[in-house]
């Protein structure tokens, strides 16, 4: 953080809109992946696929008799990540059928999805490719026993080819696991994968998200880097890739923006806030200290009043041989000689651009 306020003109990172129990992950159940374009009857659109539905597939009907299963030939998440369903291809006439995975025997079920999770939990890149482009109706969005999805675990394991190859199959890289909320970016936070993280936000992941704890994969990500030890050697890692991980979501959350004025304050010990007023004239608005530089919020304690500068019309060198800038200001008749370090860095940029282009 201390980097991102080195420039005293950016007052803050403005707003544009107990860590949980992450699973070991080697050892969890891993299921399918849909490839929706590679397969023939279950079609991308959603219209396509009602449609297709309507005509050649039908729903499980307990009371209906069904001959012997020749095989699985695709797969679907039930909505809210609570189980799967599964499409049977039957050694009879019978049509194809959709069936819930409780009524099929595991080991069909394992004969389907075993192939797909032991590449997914590898991971293994060139195998994953090569299944997501077979013809064999996975769903990319497809949960396990916990309501997680192949997704979630990529992430959590760092493999960026993994979640590109996932993220461009249709795999809803905002989706939330059933038990805890957690998303592909929380999983990445939480594993310290900064790589991955970054790959998901440029795939459209929101890093807004809370789980069911209330943790953004921000102050998820915040919260274990302050429970990870300085000074240690062996910690040095770990803490280096959390403090990634955390630009990079701030980035994401985050713009430049500049204070003019503070106003009022608010709050005790981490709860403090400042009423700032923006000089692009948005709204004022409470801010967290810890989101404003350090040096606004020291003059705001100190008492120091503020003015708003219009621009800088001179510049000169002073006694102590430091540039002094004569500022016109917008609440006060004259302008007035100031040091450089009371001059908005941007108005001496834009002052500087303009004697250039007189020199020219």
């Amino acid at each position: 953080m201390d980097a991102l306020f080195i420039n005293s003109s950016l007052s803050r990172l403005k707003l544009l809109k107990c860590p949980p129990q992450f699973p070991t992950l080697a050892h969890q159940p891993f299921l399918p992946l849909k490839k929706l374009n590679n397969f023939p009857l279950v079609l991308a659109t959603l219209e396509n696929q009602q449609e297709a539905e309507e005509s050649v597939f039908e729903d499980y009907d307990v009371d209906e008799t069904y001959g012997e299963v020749n095989k699985i030939i695709g797969s679907r998440a039930i909505e809210g990540g609570k189980g799967m369903e599964y499409l049977i291809e039957w050694k009879d006439q019978h049509a194809p059928t959709w069936v819930p995975s409780d009524f099929i025997a595991k080991d069909v079920v394992a004969e389907y999805e075993t192939p797909w999770w032991n590449v997914a939990k590898k991971p293994d890149e060139s195998a994953l490719k090569k299944l997501l482009e077979a013809d064999d109706g996975r769903d990319v969005n497809a949960v396990d026993e916990d309501g997680r999805t192949a997704f979630l675990f990529v992430s959590g394991l760092g493999s960026e080819p993994c979640v590109k190859l996932l993220a461009e199959a249709g795999a809803d890289v905002n989706y939330r696991d059933r038990n805890g909320g957690l998303t592909a970016l929380h999983m990445a936070a939480g594993y310290v994968k900064p790589g991955v993280a970054k790959l998901l936000i440029e795939f459209g992941a929101d890093p807004k998200v809370e789980d069911y704890r209330g943790q953004t994969p921000l102050s998820l990500a915040r919260m274990i880097l302050n429970q990870t030890p300085k000074g240690n050697p062996m910690q040095f890692a770990r803490r280096l890739g959390l403090e990634n991980v955390i630009r990079v979501l701030e980035d994401a959350i985050f713009e430049y923006a500049q204070v003019e004025e503070i106003l009022e304050k608010r709050g005790k010990g981490e709860n403090v806030e400042y009423l700032v007023k923006w000089k692009d004239g948005e709204d004022n608005e409470w801010v967290k200290a810890w989101l404003i530089n350090e040096d606004l919020v020291k003059d705001f304690e100190d008492g120091l009043e503020y003015a708003v500068a219009e621009c800088i019309l001179e510049k000169r060198e002073g006694e102590d041989g430091k540039g002094e800038y004569l500022v016109k200001w917008t609440d006060i008749e004259e302008a007035t000689w100031e040091p450089q370090e009371n001059v908005d860095p941007l108005l001496i940029e834009d002052f500087e651009k303009g004697q250039q282009k007189v020199v020219s």
